[in-house]
């Protein structure tokens, strides 16, 4: 599998630029996550970074709640004469990313990573709506956060 990964950054996010992940760590955390999980040979991924108010937006109009947050999905599903590769997008919102790695006492990457592992098997389907489908999509991020060489991002929400 060969990722073909585009990234885009907002440019509300030029004074941002030392917390940002560099594309390459993007495309390792992406290569990782999908590696074995899509048929395609050439997957295609977008990853755009943007600011609060772009997340609040698409997270208004996308999913009727009024915030940013940290990773949209959203999976492009083509016709089965349309010979597209295309995996989707993931919207990534800096700002929430990294309030949430201070609060939750995790290193920048360490979350990033979190965020791009988990947005990315939601292109591939998978949810954590229910009990049973939330535990498969976390240990499934568990064992792909452990072969990139980071802690388990659920380790302080089970105390």
């Amino acid at each position: 599998m060969k990722l073909l990964l585009d990234v885009q950054q907002a440019e509300a996010l030029d004074d941002f630029s030392d917390f940002l992940p560099t594309e390459d760590q993007l495309q390792q955390w992406a290569d990782v996550a999908l590696t074995e999980r899509t048929e395609f040979e050439e997957p295609e991924l977008t990853i755009r970074l943007v600011a609060e108010e772009e997340s609040r937006q698409l997270n208004s109009e996308y999913r009727g709640k009024d915030n940013p947050t940290n990773v949209l999905s959203f999976p492009f599903d083509a016709p089965p004469e349309v010979p597209l590769e295309l995996l989707g997008d993931l919207i990534i919102c800096a700002q929430v990313v990294r309030q949430e790695a201070i609060e939750q006492g995790k290193s920048a990457d360490a979350h990033w990573a979190h965020m791009v592992v988990h947005g990315c098997l939601h292109l591939l389907g998978y949810d954590h709506i229910k009990d049973d489908e939330a535990e498969e999509m976390e240990n499934l991020e568990r064992q792909i956060l452990a072969t990139l060489g980071y802690p388990d991002p659920y380790l302080d929400e089970e105390k």
